[in-house]
């Protein structure tokens, strides 16, 4: 029995000008493809967004190079795509997937 291959490319919401696809060709792949549908929800709901409203951030504003809700984001994303603790992070700040679901133009290479 031979299997049939789905050209078919699935086409996502960016909050960017970055185009992010799904596709079934065997090209470069990403695990954390389910992180796409937890962006599009959090588009649509704004959840992490009124979640981070709630915290007062005393520090330094002229120091700052993320946010309240890009730390919140990237902690929740992390959790619900089974990264539990801080120190994946490290990995995650290289996916390009990952940068894409929460709108940053450009990531860090490993």
């Amino acid at each position: 029995m031979t299997t049939e291959c789905n050209g078919r490319t699935l086409v996502f919401q960016s909050k960017n000008s970055r185009d992010i696809s799904a596709r079934f060709d065997g090209g470069p792949v990403s695990l954390d493809g389910g992180g796409v549908l937890l962006g599009q929800v959090e588009q649509h709901a704004r959840i992490i967004s009124r979640f981070a409203a709630c915290f007062t951030d005393h520090r330094d504003a002229d120091l700052i190079e993320h946010t309240v809700e890009d730390l919140v984001a990237q902690r929740v994303y992390g959790l619900r795509l089974g990264y539990k603790d801080l120190n994946d992070h490290d990995d995650l700040r290289c996916d390009p997937l990952l940068a894409a679901i929460v709108g940053k133009k450009d990531f860090l290479t490993p």
